[in-house]
């Protein structure tokens, strides 16, 4: 393999890696849904992120 190969695999593992990480800390802050942005307002008790839960907070605004 030439050394591009290897730049090439080294990036994407770095970019795998820090998914994984982003991941595991958002769990870990307590969010459902970690891709959608108001997976903090979920409540923890619930087992989705739903619209619904969404419209319900921004209404209480």
């Amino acid at each position: 393999m030439k050394p591009i190969d290897f730049i090439i695999i080294a990036a994407i593992i770095i970019i795998i890696g820090l998914a994984v990480i982003y991941i595991v800390r958002a769990k870990k802050s307590g969010q459902k849904c970690v891709g959608c942005p108001y997976s903090k307002t979920c409540g923890k008790s619930s087992n989705n992120c739903t619209c619904n839960n969404i419209n319900n907070y921004l209404e209480k605004k």
